[in-house]
């Protein structure tokens, strides 16, 4: 009879340890799906476009070349009058509003309005294009901290008006990006055109077109 009781005894024992097991599991389980109810539903990762020699970077960490990328490509459409500046200029602000701050849209606002005042808008077409060998270099990208850098971009800005070239030049752009996470759903780079940074932009003469940005040099 005590055989029996101790067998009993020790079934009752092992059924203690698995309730303590499954109890044990249970938190776990419900630390893991808290943990994953608090994870974010997007994490922006930029890849930097050469990755030839391998690369380490974190969530969130933005690539010089992607900062580079991401401004000229929203500054070029911004400047990307097909038919007539009267209409295209205000629909590409609004176009690449996401990637603009309220700042920098607002100036821009600004002055379309005083272009249009001013009749400099009816009719003209403008596009930009990134300067042959004028392409993405470190030097180009400078870290201003916070999240911040300051692009310097080589272009050739031509415009016309009723199919008669009005305007031919090369211009620096120094573009202030920063950034911008507010709505990824309309932004996913996370970034945004702040202005101007620097003394804004100026022509660039042949020689001119030959030295870094910020040096008196030539670019090496």
């Amino acid at each position: 009879m005590g055989r029996y009781r101790h067998e009993i005894d020790n079934v009752r024992a092992h059924l203690r340890s698995l309730w303590v097991v499954i109890g044990f599991q249970a938190v776990l389980i419900t630390a893991l799906w808290y943990g994953w109810s608090r994870a974010p539903e997007h994490l922006t990762i930029h890849v930097p476009p050469d990755l030839r020699a391998g690369g380490m970077f974190a969530a969130g960490e933005v690539p010089p070349p992607n900062v580079y990328t991401f401004a000229f490509y929203v500054f070029q459409q911004l400047n990307r009058w097909p038919e007539d500046g009267a209409r295209d200029y205000g629909r590409a602000i609004f176009r690449i509003a996401p990637y603009l701050t309220p700042r920098y849209r607002a100036d821009l606002l600004a002055e379309l309005e005083e272009k249009g005042r001013r009749g400099e808008l009816a009719s003209r077409v403008r596009g930009v294009q990134q300067l042959p060998g004028h392409g993405y270099e470190e030097y180009r990208v400078d870290p201003l901290g916070s999240g911040s850098w300051l692009v310097w971009l080589d272009l050739e800005l031509v415009e016309s008006v009723r199919g008669m070239t009005v305007k031919r030049t090369n211009i620096r752009y120094p573009l202030r990006v920063v950034r911008y996470a507010v709505d990824l759903e309309t932004n996913p780079w996370g970034l945004a055109l702040d202005g101007y940074g620097a003394d804004g932009p100026r022509r660039l003469t042949e020689s001119e077109a030959l030295e870094e940005p910020g040096t008196d040099g030539p670019i090496s």
